[in-house]
């Protein structure tokens, strides 16, 4: 199984996926990491540098899975969907041929973002699967599958790390709580889950038997008897 990763920017897979790629890898899916934008905006400072800088943090942080990114090198703020970005997005899952794609949710918070989601939901049309991983703090996200990756969130940790020129613990600090929270929502006490959601559409009705495991259902106890009460 090849799984492609598709962030706008050199640290997004680390921030919104890469728990769930930890977890393909150790499952023994081929992996692909593609970066749309040179990440020249991330930062002050002369632009050639910091890009080159940021291609480096990707490289030190895709290596922890063995992966060697392909960068598009697009101009960062200025994703647009239109044809000859959905082309460029044709091209890549041509030369790629995933059986499923991660990207960003159409409704995240940077215009990057959602012009790649867009333009890669266009180009993918029956040929492969996407899922959209999860928003900013999940704002505005509805979940349809969760993937366990409390075996995976040190190793995610550390990835998030390579970006030093990002101030990365903010960023830490985030999935810190976002990811334990959607654990949580699987009824889990303790441990770290990465939400995707998944929109049924012919020929695709599901992807679960393409997703690493969820974390495992905890049955309640109703203390009241059924329809017993509090």
């Amino acid at each position: 199984m090849r799984v492609l990763a598709l962030g706008a920017h050199p640290d997004d897979i680390e921030i919104f996926m890469f728990g769930t790629l930890a977890a393909f890898a150790t499952l023994g899916a081929e992996l692909v990491f593609a970066i749309a934008t040179d990440g020249a905006m991330g930062g002050q400072g002369d632009r050639v540098a910091l890009a080159e800088m940021r291609a480096q943090e990707a490289r030190r942080a895709a290596g922890l899975l063995g992966v060697e990114p392909r960068f598009l090198a697009l101009v960062d703020g200025g994703l647009v969907p239109d044809p000859q970005l959905v082309e460029t997005m044709r091209r890549l899952i041509s030369d790629t041929e995933p059986d499923l794609i991660l990207t960003h949710d159409p409704n995240d918070y940077h215009a990057d973002h959602r012009a790649l989601s867009q333009a890669i939901d266009l180009a993918a049309s029956f040929r492969v699967p996407v899922a959209f991983v999860d928003t900013l703090n999940g704002t505005g996200f509805a979940p349809s599958h969760y993937v366990d990756i409390s075996a995976h969130f040190a190793l995610k940790r550390k990835a998030i790390l390579c970006h030093a020129s990002q101030n990365p613990q903010r960023f830490v600090a985030m999935v810190e709580l976002q990811n334990r929270f959607r654990s949580a929502q699987c009824y889990q006490e303790t441990g770290y889950a990465e939400a995707v959601r998944f929109a049924s559409r012919a020929p695709f009705a599901d992807i679960r038997d393409l997703l690493p495991p969820a974390p495992p259902v905890r049955s309640v106890f109703d203390r009241g008897g059924i329809g017993g009460g509090q």
